[in-house]
């Protein structure tokens, strides 16, 4: 969240209905996420809108200075009652800008079904730190329990053989 908080007006380069914008993340590290269109075009919309400010930042809070981390948490946490209003799930789950972050990344997993896109996307070093998405992605779960056909078991008893109690017993 902090990459976008911290985006300045500098680093957006718009080419035709493209937007370019140049994130800096953890380590300094900067990279060019792509944008969907319709992300370009409300960010476009945004800065028609947001008017000439004294802060070089895109993202301004009420007062026109640059909006902080927990700046977005207080818009999400103000607009949560109107989205769960069409989304009356979201009333009971929790919502934070990480949980964005951790649901744009299950949702990249789940398009793409590609662990690297998912560490490209989220500016991750390396895919191990992308794992955790495939530990919780449940429908690949799923995926993988149809796949396995389940060992047929005999209906009865079962009974050790003689030589696997004596084993037994002798440790």
């Amino acid at each position: 969240m902090s990459e976008l908080v911290g985006l300045r007006l500098e680093d957006i380069t718009f080419r035709d209905r493209y937007v370019d914008v140049s994130v800096l993340g953890k380590g300094r590290k900067q990279r060019v996420p792509p944008l969907w269109k319709e992300v370009a075009n409300s960010l476009r919309a945004w800065l028609a809108v947001r008017g000439e400010a004294r802060v070089p930042e895109v993202f301004l809070n009420a007062r026109g200075r640059s909006l902080s981390r927990s700046g977005v948490a207080h818009v999400l946490k103000k607009h949560k009652p109107a989205a769960a209003e069409s989304c009356p799930s979201l009333d009971k789950k929790p919502l934070s800008p990480h949980v964005l972050r951790h649901c744009c990344g299950m949702n990249i997993l789940q398009s793409t079904g590609d662990i690297r896109q998912v560490a490209l996307w989220l500016g991750h070093e390396r895919t191990d730190t992308s794992e955790i998405y495939v530990q919780g992605d449940a429908s690949e779960k799923l995926k993988v329990l149809g796949a396995v056909v389940p060992p047929t078991l005999r209906p009865g008893n079962f009974r050790p053989p003689d030589k696997l109690i004596a084993a037994l017993r002798g440790r």
